[in-house]
């Protein structure tokens, strides 16, 4: 079994001395390869990401069940920052200002030809590893060529490919030129299997798959049975890419250990330290700066709500992890600057001598976040759109005395929480700013049992299990 993703398991960083210090990631595919046990003769393939990675790989230096491709940096560069990230992500979470972007001029075929390099790379890497009729998951937008590339060099083997984001529906997806839709489409079918973290985002790929050439490519939605893409030749099916639905959840037990650990304990006092006075609320939002996170608007619907309602001043605070997010694209750059403005603007517009309306929290530090976690009184997930969103899981998981969650109707997590969830359109600043005044006063009795089924349905399937019936469902299949 091979994984092949764009980061992976392990980075590495140069020391002063010059040697090389290794540091293991997280994640939901970290946890379900652990599951499947140190004897699967698993291998996951990942490209280096940084200086201390391309060192790492040059000394020959690695760890077991890893390689890591040292694609050139420029190649990575344009691949990644310039079409996975400018241009997939912004299709996919429907980010562009259309009257002035996408351009898809020359630079962007330049660029283009580099994501193919890249993908290439996987490809073949792939190919050169997998034993006969071995399972391969590829995994996201980075990638989306592997799978018709991969078959082409090894047709005995079985292909998956999951997605993590969002799909664009097919006006949206209609953006891109056609030669590009279509390499796309026809690269992820290179897979006998395709997943995806919602029906919601399973439709999207199936439709957009429809308004290309029904004549190659045939969407089936039998009732009762696996959609899949019927491949024709001839006007007969030659064979069927199979489509899946598997709703990535919170891992509770790791999540219910790491909470109660000794530096969270640590920073839960550092915290309620800075919000001042035991009777204060909070309303949480953890996130990386990201364009589709909607940071900018859950501000502007604090600001809101302390207009609205000045019982609530000195009697709550936002408190608000902004991690940065790709810093080397201008555009994140200056979102950051505004998430900055906008804080400065509320703590100096409504704060007090002893009370900081907005407390911003820009250092990643995984420890203070489930601090953050446990003593919420509100979480703010309000995401423009989502492939699925953890936070909005692992939040109900952790919380202390019960947490109410205003969740965006965008977030992929939205179908299986909606139930329990003050349920918010993105866009509507005013509707926030009511709902977070309704989860500031909601009784807590209502905001346990709350809690309580939220946190069951984000566990339903953890992060293992998530992996594993991909796998299964991935080896099931004959290979095509």
């Amino acid at each position: 079994m091979l994984v092949a993703s764009n980061r992976g398991p392990v980075s590495y960083t140069v020391r002063e001395d010059g040697s090389l210090q290794p540091k293991r990631g997280g994640g939901g595919l970290v946890s379900g390869l652990s599951a499947i046990g140190p004897d699967a003769g698993a291998l996951w393939v990942c490209s280096a990401l940084s200086d201390g990675d391309r060192e790492a790989v040059r000394r020959g230096v690695g760890e077991p069940g890893v390689r890591m491709l040292d694609v050139p940096a420029d190649v990575h560069a344009e691949a990644y920052n310039g079409i996975a990230n400018s241009v997939l992500w912004f299709i996919h979470h429907l980010l562009y200002q259309t009257p002035l972007e996408p351009v898809f001029d020359a630079e962007f075929r330049r660029q283009w030809a580099s994501y193919e390099t890249y993908n290439r790379a996987f490809a073949e890497a792939l190919a050169q590893e997998a034993a006969e009729g071995a399972a391969v998951l590829v995994q996201d937008y980075h990638l989306c060529l592997v799978p018709g590339m991969l078959r082409e060099l090894r047709p005995d083997l079985r292909i998956g490919h999951f997605s993590h984001t969002p799909w664009a529906p097919p006006d949206y997806f209609g953006l891109l030129p056609r030669d590009i839709r279509e390499q796309l489409v026809e690269g992820m079918l290179g897979a006998d299997r395709l997943g995806f973290l919602t029906h919601r985002w399973a439709t999207a790929f199936q439709n957009c798959v429809e308004g290309l050439d029904p004549h190659r490519w045939l969407p089936a939605w039998p009732s009762g049975a696996p959609r899949s893409i019927e491949h024709l030749r001839d006007e007969r099916i030659a064979r069927r890419t199979y489509i899946g639905v598997h709703g990535l959840g919170a891992d509770a037990d790791f999540l219910r250990t790491r909470s109660h650990a000794a530096d969270v304990e640590e920073r839960l006092a550092e915290l309620r330290q800075e919000i001042g006075g035991s009777d204060r609320k909070a309303i949480v939002r953890v996130d990386r700066t990201e364009l589709s996170k909607n940071i900018v608007r859950g501000l502007l619907a604090y600001r809101q709500l302390l207009a609205d309602h000045p019982e609530w001043h000195e009697r709550v605070v936002h408190i608000a992890f902004a991690y940065p997010s790709r810093q080397d694209l201008a555009v994140y750059r200056d979102y950051m600057a505004q998430v900055r403005r906008l804080t400065d603007e509320i703590n100096e517009q409504y704060g007090t001598p002893g009370w900081t309306p907005v407390l911003l929290n820009l250092k990643d530090d995984f420890a203070r976040s489930l601090a953050a976690y446990r003593l919420a009184d509100v979480a703010l997930v309000n995401p423009i759109r989502d492939g699925m969103n953890l936070v909005a899981k692992e939040v109900p998981v952790v919380s202390d005395q019960g947490c109410a969650l205003v969740l965006s109707r965008e977030a992929g997590a939205y179908w299986e929480l909606r139930e329990d969830a003050i349920v918010v359109n993105p866009y509507d600043v005013l509707e926030t700013a009511r709902a977070l005044h309704e989860g500031l006063s909601m009784k807590p009795e209502e905001r346990a049992e709350r809690t309580k089924r939220l946190a069951a349905a984000a566990t339903a399937l953890p992060p293992a299990q998530w992996f594993l019936d991909q796998l299964q469902a991935l080896r099931e299949l004959q290979p095509s």
